[in-house]
Order: C-alpha cells, then sequence, then structure tokens
C-alpha cells in the first residue's frame, strides 16, 4: 500500500531541521540536513502507520491538501509529501 502524506518542515534556530505531520497525530522527524528530517520523516510515518495497522481496525487519516498546508503556514515553512510504502503479507502457513 502507498500512503501520502504532507510533512511541515521549518529550520530551527540551531541550523537543524524539524517536520511534523499535521494529520498523523504526534508523528515528526528532526535531521541535521533538510534531507535528514525528510528521511526521519519518512521512517515516522511509516513506524506511526505500521502501529496503527496493528490495531483490529486501522484508522488511518486522510491527507492534508499540501498547497492548503503552504498556505496556512507560510513562507518560514517548507511542505513535502512524503511517500510511505507499506506492505502488507500475511505469515506463512504451516
Amino acid at each position: 500500500m502507498r500512503f501520502i502524506y504532507p510533512a511541515v518542515i521549518k529550520k530551527q534556530e540551531d541550523g537543524t531541521y524539524h517536520g511534523d505531520f499535521p494529520d498523523l497525530a504526534g508523528c515528526y522527524g528532526d535531521g541535521e540536513s533538510i534531507d535528514d528530517c525528510i528521511r526521519d520523516c519518512s521512517q515516522a510515518a511509516y513506524d506511526w502507520i505500521d502501529l496503527e495497522m496493528q490495531e483490529d481496525e486501522p484508522d488511518l487519516p486522510p491527507a492534508s491538501d499540501k498547497d492548503e498546508l503552504q498556505k496556512q503556514y507560510g513562507s518560514d515553512y517548507e511542505v513535502r509529501n512524503i511517500l510511505t510504502i507499506y506492505r502488507i503479507m500475511e505469515g506463512w502457513e504451516e
């Protein structure tokens, strides 16, 4: 399954980057560079989705519109769509 959620990324005062997912409660990533932050965001989104998919009735929220978030947050933030590929595989039957 493919999931695409926007991350709102901002450069911090210390020069590092922090990204939050408005649609995925408590999901965020950090990095020394924007590329590191995006990689960390991607892993965080995968972990968030994986945890949700473990539930009996997963509840994955719809993704916000990237352009609308950019308007909402303004030019101090960069909004990036983060692609997460989640493979669902049944266990081996004996």
